[in-house]
């Protein structure tokens, strides 16, 4: 029992420090901060301005009463749109990254010499078209 305990903590250990699994923790650690920041995006910029068009701050106060129940669809609109808008900083995000990085183009070598044989033939082909 001891080698088996001993071979999965050994396993563990090898998962662990790949980079891998240290990428992504450092990754969800930024995600977990990058929304607090989105989110102050949303709730301090954005909706205040939605408001001054929809006559409301937050679409969360939107409700549909049905007898006893209450529906809260606009819970829903600000879910779906703290998503979109979400999504949309993280690709202008990923884009700027990804054109910041992106390499120069190289042009391309220049093809060989043509070898002492392709030139003799070359030569040949100049002379026949010359007759």
């Amino acid at each position: 029992m001891a080698d088996k305990t001993s071979g999965f903590w050994s396993e563990f250990k090898t998962f662990i420090a790949r980079g891998n699994v240290m990428d992504m923790a450092v990754g969800v650690i930024i995600g977990g901060a990058f929304s607090n920041i989105t989110s102050s995006l949303i709730d301090d910029i954005v909706m205040p301005i939605l408001g001054i068009f929809t006559s409301s701050v937050s679409f969360a106060e939107l409700t549909l009463n049905i007898g006893p129940a209450v529906i809260t669809y606009g819970n829903f609109i600000q879910a779906v749109l703290n998503f979109l808008i979400m999504a949309l900083v993280v690709f202008c995000l990923v884009k700027a990254i990804n054109s910041f990085h992106k390499k120069k183009e190289e042009a391309p070598p220049p093809p060989p010499a043509p070898s002492a044989q392709e030139q003799l033939l070359a030569e040949i082909r100049d002379l026949l078209k010359n007759r």
